[in-house]
């Protein structure tokens, strides 16, 4: 069992981070990775990018928002209850080097994905900049860590709630229309990264984004999770999950990621009704 030593809910309950005491994956884990949890023998396996290692304590951390049956699973687990399964690191991960001015682009739980690679490229060198989004301020979450990891942070919300109000594509505008960027790193939900890839190919920026696709096993075995990279395909688990954003194919991500949602929200449903 992978024990739960510490936990917060987030955004209204909606947001729910865990520390689980992993020992092992701590101690290998680099920026950028996942691992696949499962809650018990009957659960399902759910991969989640670590927003925080700590290799001295024996932990990782992980955020994720509940929207169907696995997730809301995960949020029954208390301080002192353990994951049946927990496998990592999986992946490849982020490539840091110094490269120079770097804007790091985050939207809703990708902003914890996103927070060990901002302070990675901080800690080696880059001037970064972070913009961080959510739909309202109730649903912004790790703004106090992201500072903490940036030089400098942009916040904004769909509704004007908080800082500017707008998308992160208007303010990511604004930094490239004001100084010479060398990278940004969009990490978020997929419409969004969409639009900052095409925002940054127009000013020949390199972009980097992280997918989520279905997942099974996460070891390139299934091809559940196979994107299309540059006309090719490729296994999100095995060859990403980061890939250039400039060639991904968004549209067809979209269309997999939808595929079982009348499905998921059933299971959701049955779930709450059973759990009430």
């Amino acid at each position: 069992m992978f024990k739960i030593v510490h936990r917060e809910e987030m955004s209204d309950g909606t947001v729910i981070l865990n520390e689980i005491e992993a020992l092992k994956i701590a101690r290998k884990a680099k920026p950028g990775q996942f691992v696949i949890l499962k809650a018990n023998e009957t659960g399902e396996r759910i991969p989640l990018t670590m927003a925080e290692t700590d290799p001295e304590k024996g932990t990782i951390t992980i955020i994720y928002q509940v929207v169907g049956k696995s997730t809301a699973l995960f949020k029954t687990l208390q301080v002192g209850d353990g994951y049946q399964d927990v496998i990592g690191p999986l992946g490849k991960p982020t490539h840091i080097q110094k490269l120079g001015k770097v804007v790091c682009v985050g939207g809703g739980t990708g902003i914890a994905v996103l927070h060990p690679i901002t302070r990675a490229l901080k800690e080696v060198g880059n001037h970064v900049i972070c913009i961080i989004g959510a739909r309202s301020k109730d649903l912004l979450i790790l703004e106090d860590r992201m500072k903490a990891a940036s030089h400098e942070l942009l916040v904004c919300t769909d509704d004007g709630s908080y800082g500017h109000h707008g998308f992160v594509t208007d303010v990511l505008k604004e930094v490239l229309e004001r100084e010479k960027i060398d990278q940004v790193v969009a990490i978020g939900p997929v419409p969004m990264m969409k639009f900052v890839s095409k925002m940054t190919k127009e000013y020949n920026v390199r972009t980097l984004v992280s997918l989520n696709p279905i997942m099974v096993d996460g070891t390139g075995m299934c091809g559940g999770c196979r994107v299309t990279v540059g006309g090719q395909t490729k296994f999100a688990c095995v060859d990403g999950p980061e890939f250039d954003g400039h060639q991904v194919d968004y549209d067809e991500l979209m269309l997999r990621l939808q595929a079982y949602c009348e499905d998921e929200k059933q299971c959701y449903e049955e779930f709450c009704i059973m759990d009430s």
